[in-house]
């Protein structure tokens, strides 16, 4: 006979067991709802209302199909310097998928099977420092265009050699009348030093017949960068119709470039703007001959999309010598703080704050106040005395760590992370980059990067990852540069050429990272209250460390990609450097379900309803940086079974 704990536990692992299990019987059909925008609308909320998949049967998912791109035998080399993050996108009857090399695929929602396919056939010989990306593609229906005319309805496919094509959503064909036989060169008249020096990685937004477009440029390798200009086009022909230089008022004497916009963009058609998420003047770590604050650099920007003139900006770093750049899409969203509601703009950075602004102003719906950092940069460097900071959500990324903190798995692991630490400055946020070496925490990859956030209205809840990690920047005077890039291959050493100062910059880890975990985090924010919910750890540290995670469990990981949110309360997200698509309660935060990914998942997933079955898609190729595993395919969950009426 069982002793009474093990017959107690016995029952509650048959009880958790029972309650894991799919309810029996035909999942009921549902009303079809469409993925239409790569942020699963015009404003990037990341919310679909679809809602037969829920906490309840969301254990039974399995995988309903899988597509490959081809790309892993296309681009067998370049496909390491790659990373799949696209979301697909679901419009007019299609679903639209983006590989990292920019092959654009038609694909039947509810097979996965090919429709048609286009390849504007990029070199992949080139080496661009952002990776070979593509987050999603654009779809346009022209509202003017006779019904079944060609082109009627368009997918816009921005590549990493900056060119902006049209294709027939129905055929894959170009649209002849749009630019030079279906393509505008957006980096024409933009000189380069190398062809990989500015590229296109996130899709553009369209109001009222305006495509609006960024770019990204390559960091930290001189003070005088390509210029950040975002360009506007006729979305029927291609004429340029106006184009906006964030930097154009930075002030007198400032030698910089950059500061452009690299992250997806948010769009209100019905206010007629564009909201842009600028990056950080040139170049990164030193801004003595950029003094001020930057202009509209490392800002939320809206724009007149008629025109391009700024309707307002605000400013979420001054004078950015951290890499501090907005690198998440701004989330259009009507926001019930303090009991009154306000058309919003919520703002996630990598410095884990939230700002939420008004709309129509730019002003802080969610106060913010200017607080004292440290001071005392290198020689020339003209920093800001303060820096903003929302008083509510509390900033979701820990800044502060000392030696006495250091982790690792063994005694002399912790030593040598311990070492790092204490051999670095280290003040808090916004310590500045030092000859001595400056820590730098959160790192540039995080808090919350690209994956941006995704918003509940009905619940007014915004559910956002965090990575935390540790970087060390160090200055390095000019005129050894070129001996340090010698000696330390391995590591990350820019010239900032034109600066006294070039850079190298490294991640504090032994094996594991220096600091301690969670590495990755899940959290939910009221928007009415400002106060986090909760947050969860995301993610194992398995596929990073092999058989750690047996002593460590879901101890959290570094993650690229976003969260996804339905109607039914679930929260699903990938992004983990584990390789798998998850599922979360959001009310509580509890894990409900994961499914294995053949390679890994850094990308934002979305779903949909197609012919009455929920499909939640995820793109599993891997990550570049990450160095998770290479892959092609895209992967569709679903309930199994017929479905009832």
């Amino acid at each position: 006979m069982l002793p009474t704990r093990m017959l107690a536990a016995a029952s509650l692992l048959a009880l958790a067991t029972a309650c894991a299990q799919p309810p029996a019987g035909p999942v009921k059909a549902a009303a079809d709802v469409d993925w239409p925008f790569y942020g699963g609308d015009a404003g990037g909320q990341r919310y679909s209302a679809a809602a037969q998949i829920t906490p309840v049967n969301v254990a039974g998912l399995k995988v309903a199909w899988t597509y490959s791109t081809g790309e892993l035998a296309r681009h067998p080399k370049a496909i390491e310097r790659a990373a799949f993050e696209n979301t697909p996108i679901l419009a007019g009857g299609k679903l639209f998928v983006c590989s990292q090399f920019n092959r654009v695929s038609a694909l039947d929602p509810g097979t996965g099977k090919e429709l048609w396919s286009y390849d504007p056939k990029l070199d992949d010989r080139v080496r661009y420092p952002n990776d070979y990306i593509c987050r999603g593609v654009t779809y346009w229906a022209d509202l003017e265009a006779p019904t079944g005319a060609p082109c009627a309805s368009r997918i816009f496919l921005p590549t990493v050699d900056r060119r902006l094509i049209a294709l027939d959503a129905a055929t894959g064909a170009l649209c002849p009348g749009f630019g030079k036989g279906g393509s505008v060169d957006v980096g024409q008249g933009v000189l380069l030093e190398r062809k990989g020096q500015m590229q296109i990685t996130s899709p553009p937004v369209i109001v009222n017949g305006v495509i609006v477009v960024g770019s990204s440029i390559d960091d930290n390798q001189r003070v005088e960068e390509v210029s950040g200009v975002v360009r506007a086009y006729d979305a029927r022909t291609g004429a340029p119709k106006w184009a906006f230089d964030p930097l154009a008022n930075a002030g007198p004497g400032v030698k910089a470039g950059a500061a452009n916009v690299w992250a997806p963009m948010s769009a209100d058609p019905a206010r007629g703007l564009i909201f842009l998420p600028t990056s950080s003047a040139s170049p990164d770590f030193f801004g003595g001959l950029r003094p001020g604050n930057g202009g509209m650099a490392n800002s939320v920007v809206a724009l007149d999309a008629a025109t391009g003139e700024p309707r307002w900006s605000f400013q979420t770093v001054h004078h950015d010598v951290w890499d501090y750049d907005i690198p998440a899409q701004p989330t259009l969203a009507d926001v019930g703080y303090g009991g009154r509601t306000t058309p919003a703009v919520i703002q996630a950075t990598k410095q884990g704050l939230i700002f939420t602004l008004a709309r129509d102003t730019g002003a802080p719906v969610i106060p913010v106040e200017e607080r004292r950092v440290p001071q005392g940069g290198a020689p020339g460097e003209p920093l800001s005395p303060t820096q903003p900071f929302p008083i509510a959500p509390k900033q979701l990324s820990p800044t502060k760590i000392s030696e006495t903190q250091a982790y690792g798995l063994t005694p002399w692991d912790r030593g040598k992370c311990r070492d790092l630490i204490k051999g670095a400055r280290h003040e808090g946020i916004y310590t500045p980059p030092s000859l001595q070496g400056t820590i730098l925490y959160p790192f540039t990859g995080g808090g919350v990067n690209w994956g941006g956030l995704a918003f509940d209205a009905g619940r007014q809840v915004v559910y956002v990852n965090t990575s935390s990690a540790l970087h060390k920047v160090t200055l390095i005077p000019a005129d050894k540069v070129k001996a340090t890039k010698q000696a330390e291959l391995d590591t990350e050493v820019s010239e900032q050429r034109g600066a006294p100062y070039g850079m190298k910059r490294e991640v504090l880890r032994v094996i594991l990272p220096c600091n301690p975990p969670p590495w990755g985090q899940l959290h939910a924010v009221d928007m009415r209250t400002g106060k986090v919910l909760w947050e969860v750890p995301l993610g194992a540290t398995g596929d990073l460390a092999p058989g750690s995670q047996f002593l460590l469990g879901n101890v959290g990981v570094p993650n690229f990609g976003g969260p996804m949110a339905t109607a039914s309360g679930l929260v699903f997200i990938g992004a983990a450097m584990d390789n798998y698509l998850r599922a979360f309660d959001g009310a509580n935060g509890r894990e409900l379900w994961k499914g294995r990914l053949p390679a890994g998942g850094q990308a934002t997933p979305m779903t949909y309803v197609w012919k009455g079955r929920q499909y939640v898609v995820i793109a599993a190729g891997g990550h570049g940086k990450s160095d998770t595993k290479r892959g092609d395919q895209v992967v569709a969950f679903a309930l199994p079974g017929p479905l009832s009426q």
